[in-house]
């Protein structure tokens, strides 16, 4: 038995579920990007805020770049169970706030009405580093982007404009450093190119916060499912397992309605960016330590690397003596109390987080995550030892080429492979630092980068 709205009676085992009529809410948000992060995360914190009272802030999924999730989600009417695990403790809830997921690709029109629909005030996207349609400048890729979120998005704001609406908050939820002030630069430049008349009313009606989420959530696996369905006697296709903390950080600054996620534990803050750095610097920064190192040492897991007296070492000397130093603290914010928590999380075997799934996409992570800190402790004259450690690892996973799934992967596995460390390095930075100037001191980092740790 499938679940459904149908089969939610046989539900066996002690699952909780949502406390209001789906049937009743009006779709308040189209969400970008529906995979299992947001289904553990935004979805879930929408959830309980209509569980609470909220009314009409269902979520239209859009899947960009493939069919499987609405195979997953559309039978089901849009439920799914999130199951938080800690050590042997497993809780499920089924999720009601997904009403259905449309496909991109095959189901424009249909995504711009929901868009455009006076019910719906947010647009929110998780759709990775990728998927914003940068070149290497930084700027808007204008052949990229066509095949990205800006088509959809415009239309709808087009419309909404020709028949008197308002705009739409629009909410990056990916880890990008600075994800508002981004992603309102590259909507702005996409309008530019093909509707440079709708700026002004976007300018003056739409709002994009900016965002720090930190949730872990592993790759679901099909003895996840198998265990599950076992467990509550009902086979859900989209389920989503995570650890029991999550934290959404948010910069208040709304275009029109929103959910009372506040309730619900999300920050409302003037500023995201000590809380944004902090998540990059020291969790993410961690996490890809953690997968290019462990790879190397022979680990599959997270847990298993953590586990790893040198490399626990070495994370903890990435958080504690290279990332706080470099990061200034906002008030009431204690950085050393989120390394002791963040080392505790790795630690937990329950999640089976994936290295080789942290270890995608380097060349769109790595930046934010040790270089930016690489540089500062520079500028402080502080040793950064674990992120030249991390970067050594990072190199040879680019030369082994068995993890290697990233955009710059098989050009920079053929650098590595013919011309060397150095040549590697310098490739990184100069290509980075086209960006702008994020890399002011490259050259001395370059230099740093490549003399290898012993």
């Amino acid at each position: 038995m499938r679940l459904s709205p149908q089969s939610l009676a046989q539900l066996r085992g002690d699952v909780t579920r949502f406390a209001y009529d789906r049937d009743a809410q009006k779709i308040g948000i189209v969400h970008f990007g529906i995979g299992a992060f947001h289904r553990a995360h935004q979805a879930w914190y929408t959830d309980l805020a209509m569980s609470a009272g909220d009314r009409d802030w269902a979520i239209c999924g859009v899947s960009m770049r493939s069919p499987a999730v609405a195979r997953q989600l559309n039978p089901q009417a849009g439920l799914y169970t999130l199951t938080e695990k800690a050590g042997e403790r497993a809780k499920t809830r089924v999720i009601g706030s997904v009403r259905e997921v449309l496909f991109a690709s095959e189901q424009f029109e249909q995504v711009v009405e929901r868009l455009a629909d006076p019910a719906c005030h947010i647009a929110s996207l998780t759709v990775t580093e990728k998927g914003y349609a940068r070149g290497d400048s930084g700027d808007l890729d204008l052949r990229l982007a066509r095949r990205s979120f800006y088509p959809m998005l415009s239309e709808a704001l087009l419309r909404r404009r020709a028949t008197g609406l308002g705009g739409l908050t629009i909410i990056s939820c990916d880890n990008l450093a600075d994800n508002g002030r981004v992603l309102d630069a590259l909507i702005r430049q996409w309008l530019g190119a093909q509707l440079p008349d709708l700026i002004g009313w976007y300018e003056s009606e739409c709002r994009v916060p900016s965002t720090m989420i930190d949730r872990i959530v592993p790759r679901t696996r099909s003895e996840d499912l198998d265990a599950l369905e076992k467990r509550i006697g009902i086979t859900d296709e989209g389920a989503v397992f995570t650890e029991e903390f999550s934290q959404w950080v948010v910069e208040d600054n709304f275009a029109g309605p929103r959910p009372r996620w506040e309730d619900h534990g999300v920050e409302l803050v003037g500023d995201v960016a000590p809380f944004e750095t902090a998540k990059l610097r020291m969790l993410n920064g961690a996490h890809s330590l953690l997968a290019y190192c462990g790879l190397r040492a022979g680990h599959e897991f997270v847990h298993e690397a953590i586990a790893d007296p040198l490399l626990r070492n070495l994370a903890n000397t990435l958080m504690r003596h290279e990332a706080i130093p470099t990061i200034e603290a906002t008030q009431g914010q204690d950085l050393q109390q989120y390394a002791r928590h963040l080392m505790k999380r790795f630690a937990d075997p329950a999640l089976r987080h994936r290295l080789d799934q942290i270890a995608m996409d380097g060349t769109q992570k790595i930046p934010q995550r040790w270089l930016n800190t690489a540089l500062a402790s520079l500028r402080l004259g502080l040793p950064f030892d674990s992120i030249r450690s991390g970067f050594d690892a990072w190199i040879w996973h680019l030369v082994d080429g068995r993890w290697l799934d990233d955009p710059h992967g098989s050009e920079l596995r053929r650098i590595a492979g013919c011309d060397g460390r150095a040549a590697v390095i310098q490739y990184c930075l100069l290509g980075w630092g086209a960006r702008g100037p994020l890399w002011p001191g490259y050259e001395l980092l370059a230099e740093t980068l490549a003399d290898p740790v012993i």
